[in-house]
């Protein structure tokens, strides 16, 4: 927890200060021009890796495989995203890098043979995102605190 507080209050920092030292050297403007040419770029990219990505994980659902690389690079492309739309320079390269297929694939792998992402088949046709099975029965019905009118338990405490 200390890990993610400590990053969102040195990145914002990092970027603050990398996107000062470039607007000194190219100029303020240019410098905001460049954010938002690199995040409408990423958009656009964005767009075009999501659908290759969605439609090779329903090639695979469609052939009986469990789609779990293209369900962890589905995540990466939409950090990709939030990354792209967040102002400054580390982040658009993080971005980016989240958006080349040949560095996500290799991502992606690293984080299921961590263990950092698990995706497993559940019933046919639907997936558990790393949740325990439980085993056992299921019952279903209702509960309400009142008891019904008439029962035997009505009728014994008139005697």
């Amino acid at each position: 927890m200390r890990f993610f507080l400590l990053l969102f209050i040195l990145v914002p920092l990092a970027e603050m200060l990398l996107l000062f030292a470039v607007a000194d050297y190219i100029g303020g403007l240019w410098t905001v021009g460049l954010v938002v040419l690199t995040a409408v770029a990423g958009i656009q990219i964005l767009k075009r890796q999501g659908l290759r990505t969605l439609l090779r994980a329903r090639q695979r659902m469609e052939s009986g495989e469990l789609p779990a690389r293209e369900i962890v690079e589905g995540m990466l492309i939409a950090a990709a995203g939030a990354m792209l739309l967040t102002p400054g320079f580390i982040t658009d390269t993080l971005g980016f890098a989240f958006l080349t297929p040949f560095l996500r694939g290799p991502i992606a792998a690293w984080l299921l043979s961590r263990g950092v992402w698990s995706v497993r088949m559940n019933a046919p046709g639907s997936f558990d995102p790393g949740q325990p099975r439980q085993n056992g029965n299921v019952y279903e019905g209702e509960y309400s605190r009142g008891s019904p009118q008439g029962s035997r338990l009505d009728d014994s405490r008139q005697d």
